[in-house]
Order: structure tokens, then sequence, then C-alpha cells
């Protein structure tokens, strides 16, 4: 694996990370509060499929 492509694929998700607060800060810290109240099996749902859906997302895309 080319580290610039990984350098690439870090920068994009900081840039998808920071449009929320950017945007929305008052909802994104409403959505930060309402995510901190929810149950760790809960979080750790969320966690497994996101991690799921962008493995399903690099192997589709992957040259």
């Amino acid at each position: 694996m080319n580290f610039d492509v990984l350098f690439l694929a870090v920068g994009l998700l900081l840039i998808f990370e920071g449009l929320g607060p950017a945007l929305f800060p008052q909802k994104w810290r409403e959505y930060l509060s309402e995510m901190a109240q929810l149950p760790d099996s809960q979080l750790r749902i969320i966690g497994i499929v996101l991690i799921l859906s962008g493995w399903l997302l690099f192997m589709w895309l992957k040259p």
C-alpha cells in the first residue's frame, strides 16, 4: 500500500469529521451529548457497524 493513498484517506476523513462542528456547532454539540448518554453496548454496535461499512466500502473501491 502506498503511503500517499493512506495520507489522502486520513485527510479526507479529517475533512468529513470537521464538517459537523464547522457548519452546525450547536447541533453537533447536542449530538455528542446524546451519544454520551447511550449505553456502552449500543456504542459498541455503532462502532462495529461503522467499521464493517468502511471495510466493505474499501473492498468495493480497492483497485
